[in-house]
Formats: structure tokens, C-alpha cells, sequence
């Protein structure tokens, strides 16, 4: 299964993402102030002090494709909301959050739920991108540590980063190994693995675009390697 992310509008505000195992890559000396260069960009790209977005998602499976349309706001880290749309089966429905806390909204029924922390790493909408994803609740520069590694097989052009969460966190994933082009800091790849070291799914950033004068991935690709 695949699932891509396009983005229509100057900025975005699905700001996902990033995340895997360092295999048996050894530390790169005197790299930690570079890492956390590195991951404050990252974590900062698509969301700058507001952002205003139009997205487009696809769900691939073997059996079905589905699409969906959404309008994004965000506002500092603490605010965003995402409202699909289209089709007009999902329209209307939203999740927002605000400071520490996150709710969906689901039309249909007048209701408004709130998430737990424990329902943040569940799927959003049948995808393999979760609530997390959507609304980023952990912070890759401020809820993980990390060092720059030089796993098996590295590209020259290519920085990496093995991401590990902080053990007081209820992050499930073990470690995510985050990969970034040299020349611009732009990310290119995140595996995300589980307690047991498996590499459970890798998110692929493509076709790179200037919005406005700001230069970010434009889809978003997330494969499932365990499915």
C-alpha cells in the first residue's frame, strides 16, 4: 500500500513526519549541534508562523483506491486544524488541535470526540498516516534524541539522522532513522522501526516545489512494510 499527500497551497500544514533503525552505523563525531540544526528546520518546514494549505490524499491498496480532499490551518505548534472536503461521504469532518488538547469533529452525528494520547498513533481516515501525523502532537526536535550516523550503503549527498523518543513519552515507534539532503537540509526519507528493531514504514518526500518562495516536498508517500 501506498498513500501520497499533495499539497496545492503556499504552506502546509500536515506537518509529518519524520522518523527509523541505525542498523550498524556508528555516531559521526562532534555531529550533535548539525542534528539539531537539522531537525529544528525540519520540524519548522511546512508550518512556519501560520500556514494556510489545500491537500489532496490517495489511498492505494490492491483491492481499492480513495481520494480525499482537505483545507489546513495552523497557527505557532500549538494550533491547527484540518477539515475535509471531499468526497461528500467524509465532508465536514475535522480534527483540531489546541494546546495540549485534540478533538475530531464528526458531522454526521453532532459529535465531538477528544483524543487521548493513546489514540494519537491510530490511523487517520483508513490511511497508514496516523492522528499524530496529521496534527503533530510530538515534536521530532523536542520529544526524541538523536545523533548523525552513517548507516550501511549511505549516500554522500545524504545526511542521516537516527531518531530515538524519550523514555517519559508514549511514542511507540523505537527509533526512526530521518534523512536529509546535505546541500539544503530538504528531508528525503524517514523509516520509521518498533521496539524490535522491524522497519515498519518508510515515508518518502518527493517532487520538490517552491511555494511562495518557501522550497518543500509537495507529496508525501507513506509505504507500509509490514502490509
Amino acid at each position: 500500500m501506498a498513500y501520497a499527500l499533495h499539497r496545492f497551497a503556499v504552506l502546509s500544514v500536515l506537518s509529518a513526519w519524520l522518523y527509523g533503525s541505525a542498523a550498524v552505523a556508528q555516531p559521526e563525531h562532534g555531529q550533535a549541534e548539525r542534528a539539531t540544526q537539522i531537525l529544528r528546520e525540519v520540524d519548522d518546514l511546512w508550518r512556519g508562523s501560520s500556514s494556510h494549505a489545500r491537500v489532496a490524499m490517495q489511498v492505494k491498496t490492491e483491492h481499492y483506491t480513495r481520494n480525499m480532499k482537505m483545507e489546513a490551518w495552523s497557527k505557532g505548534k500549538e494550533e491547527t486544524l484540518v477539515r475535509i472536503v471531499a468526497p461528500l461521504k467524509e465532508k465536514g469532518i475535522a480534527t483540531l488541535k489546541s494546546g495540549n488538547n485534540i478533538f475530531t469533529y464528526l458531522p454526521r452525528t453532532d459529535r465531538t470526540i477528544r483524543l487521548t494520547s493513546g489514540m494519537m498513533l491510530g490511523s487517520w481516515m483508513g490511511s497508514h498516516f496516523t492522528n499524530d501525523d496529521l496534527v503533530k502532537e510530538f515534536s521530532l526536535f523536542e520529544d526524541y534524541t538523536y545523533e548523525m550516523i552513517r548507516p550501511e550503503g549511505a549516500v554522500d549527498s545524504l545526511l542521516y539522522i537516527n531518531c530515538i523518543p524519550r523514555e517519559d513519552l508514549p511514542i511507540v515507534w523505537g527509533n526512526i532513522v530521518f534523512t536529509a539532503r546535505k546541500k539544503d537540509h530538504l528531508p528525503v526519507q524517514a523509516k520509521y522501526y518498533d521496539e524490535k528493531g522491524e522497519l515498519m514504514r518508510v515515508l518518502n518526500y518527493k517532487d520538490i516545489r517552491d511555494f511562495g518562495g518557501r522550497v518543500i516536498p509537495a507529496t508525501l508517500e507513506m509505504v507500509p512494510t509490514n502490509k
